[in-house]
């Protein structure tokens, strides 16, 4: 059976983000906006993000969810609902709301610039064969410094025999 290469899927979501987060940091290529330290990521937050960070993080994220639905034809639109939540309205019921949509617009056009995703002709985005690359070479580094994969199987052990005799 030939062996295939690792991809975004294939490690734990968290992992990702933070490492790729970690590689848009370093490689100082995202310039971050000039709001983004007072700026909410929705409204139905009430306080600004606490991580100096975290526009490195909804970008890696962005990213990853870009990479996942490749082809869907998501827009701007479709991501706002996808970070949105629940706005707790007193006593009223709460309600879905989206997030923030210069917040995600400013990531895109940061990972346009980086190409790492394009726009695609039948609509949204979609990512790059480059930023796949770049992607997929970050998982592979994940892959590596985790102690277990994910999907091997554990070895069973035979099940102790009783006899009554």
């Amino acid at each position: 059976m030939p062996r295939r290469g690792v991809t975004v899927r294939d490690v734990p979501a968290a992992d990702f983000i933070s490492a790729y987060s970690k590689y848009l940091k370093k490689s100082g290529n995202v310039e971050l906006p000039k709001w983004v330290d007072i700026v909410k990521t929705g409204i139905h937050k009430t306080m600004p993000p606490e991580s100096p960070d975290w526009f490195y993080v909804r970008a890696a994220a962005l990213a990853r969810k870009i990479y996942l639905n490749t082809g869907d034809g998501r827009g701007i639109n479709a991501y706002k609902r996808v970070f949105g939540g629940k706005q707790r309205r007193g006593s009223k019921p709460p309600k879905v709301v989206t997030a923030s949509g210069a917040v995600i617009r400013a990531a895109v056009k940061q990972l346009t610039k980086l190409k790492v995703v394009e726009l695609d002709p039948k609509g949204g985005r979609k990512i790059t064969s480059t930023g796949q690359r770049d992607l997929d070479r970050i998982a592979a580094q994940i892959r590596r410094t985790m102690k277990k994969p994910i999907n091997a199987t554990p070895k069973s052990e035979p099940a102790p025999t009783t006899s009554t005799a």
